[in-house]
């Protein structure tokens, strides 16, 4: 069945860990760009995919968290971005071996929309628009914009993939590290409000500082939209340099406990973020089968 299918009518959807921390141990250089990689090691990227469908996972992220323009020319690609993301979403898919819904991953811009910065919306439109066009091309599920800080970005965002995939749902998930609030200062009920008028398919809470934090994102966006389809992928746990690595204190038990919370929220999809393993989606899996 499709992904809004599955979600409205199944028991909460296990999604998948971290991507770059675990390129990271699976080889990928410090400060390496992981859609290059992907181009020079696709099955490492596979590897960490099926690592999380084994555990579970029931949606997969591709590899594509930087896959707009600006990003990818850092790595030399900014005129491969719809093959990167194209080849990233195949990857996925042949990894999912269709035990597993691929979302195309969209992360935000890495640069500030006017008037704080230079781009503006319409540029920013265009970027995204480009890059879901890639993973629409390889078969995505849905487009899944993650990591949101800015209220005008996570519009041009949707207004973008909407434009170049009209057909596939659009999701939106923020992330609350600052007193309850995004970087930019989006309280988590704004957030949710906004996203019911654009329509997104799901929304709610990625990334962020701790769990608790995460936890009561949710809890207001519940509140402020009750009918919507909420999204946790917390951090696992707070993060901590220990001899120079940077580590991250929650046990798979302790995400297992949170998803619990979230789902009894009305949570519809839940997995992990930065810090998060194969044996912390496995915890969850277990707990929300149980």
């Amino acid at each position: 069945m499709d992904l809004l299918t599955r979600l409205n009518s199944g028991p909460a959807l296990v999604a998948d860990g971290a991507m770059g921390t675990m390129l990271q141990s699976a080889g990928l250089p410090p400060g390496g760009l992981g859609e290059a990689w992907l181009l020079e090691q696709p099955d490492a990227v596979a590897q960490v995919h099926r690592a999380y469908v084994e555990a579970g996972a029931e949606l997969i992220l591709s590899c594509t968290f930087g896959g707009t323009r600006g990003r990818l020319s850092h790595a030399g690609l900014g005129d491969r971005v719809v093959e990167v993301n194209r080849r990233a979403v195949e990857v996925a898919r042949q990894a999912a071996a269709g035990r597993a819904y691929v979302a195309g991953d969209i992360g935000p811009l890495g640069e500030l929309l006017a008037p704080l910065g230079t781009r503006t919306f319409e540029e920013a439109v265009e970027l995204f628009a480009e890059q879901a066009a890639g993973l629409a091309q390889g078969g995505a599920d849905v487009l899944y914009i993650e990591t949101m800080s800015d209220l005008n970005e996570a519009r041009a965002a949707v207004e973008g993939a909407r434009r170049a995939a009209p057909h596939l749902p659009i999701t939106v998930t923020f992330s609350f590290d600052t007193r309850g609030r995004t970087s930019m200062g989006v309280r988590s009920e704004q957030a949710a409000q906004s996203m019911v008028e654009l329509g997104a398919a799901a929304f709610g809470a990625n990334c962020g500082a701790s769990l608790e934090m995460t936890e009561e994102a949710l809890r207001k966006m519940h509140e402020a939209a009750p009918e919507a389809i909420l999204i946790a992928k917390p951090n696992a746990g707070l993060p901590r340099m220990e001899k120079g690595q940077t580590v991250f204190d929650a046990t798979p038990e302790e995400m297992a406990e949170a998803a619990r919370r979230f789902v009894a929220l009305g949570v519809r999809v839940v997995g992990g973020c930065c810090g998060s393993t194969p044996e912390h989606i496995r915890a969850i899996a277990r707990a929300l089968k149980s």
